[in-house]
């Protein structure tokens, strides 16, 4: 299976060397509102943590997932957020290893939009869904509204979460 989604205005394109400032940005929104809150540090004291994060995470997957695919995702050529898909093999789920949308795009049918295509697309191969979810991720409840289940849960954290082609 391969990403070719159907998405009005939505569009995915692999990641290139010169997106690393746009993904550090992408992720950086993921983790703004935990430094707020969580930390008194200053500006310059989240941005370091930010971009030693992102280095770290962005590392990671490159090296742990070489099969999977990197997207930026565009909405009328303007980047929105980010998509990074492992289509593992034929009879394993589909694995969204991260999808981010920035804060000024959220809530705007996006996420939602691309899940749904996933989840189609991969039913349509009689393929499930997982993603791995912290707890308190507001994504949380729109997983649970399509149709994910939690099937394990590590250090109370972070929940495997699955969509079943059969449901």
């Amino acid at each position: 299976m391969d990403l070719n989604l159907e998405i009005k205005d939505i569009s995915f394109r692999e990641i290139q060397k010169s997106d690393k400032t746009l993904l550090r940005e992408i992720y950086g929104s993921t983790r703004q509102e935990e430094l707020d809150k969580g930390t008194n540090w200053n500006d310059e004291q989240k941005r370091l943590f930010i971009d030693q994060q992102f280095s770290v995470q962005h590392e990671y997957y490159q090296k742990n997932f070489l099969d999977a695919k990197f997207y930026i995702i565009e909405k009328e050529k303007v980047p929105v957020g980010r998509l990074y898909i492992d289509f593992l093999s034929e009879n394993e789920p589909v694995r969204i290893i991260d999808i981010t949308i920035l804060p000024e795009w959220r809530n705007k049918n996006i996420g939602s939009s691309i899940l749904n295509e996933i989840l189609k697309k991969a039913g349509s191969n009689n393929l499930n869904v997982s993603i791995h979810v912290e707890a308190f991720n507001p994504a949380m409840n729109l997983y649970k509204r399509l149709g994910f289940k939690k099937i394990s849960e590590t250090n109370g954290v972070y929940h495997l979460m699955e969509w079943n082609s059969n449901n």
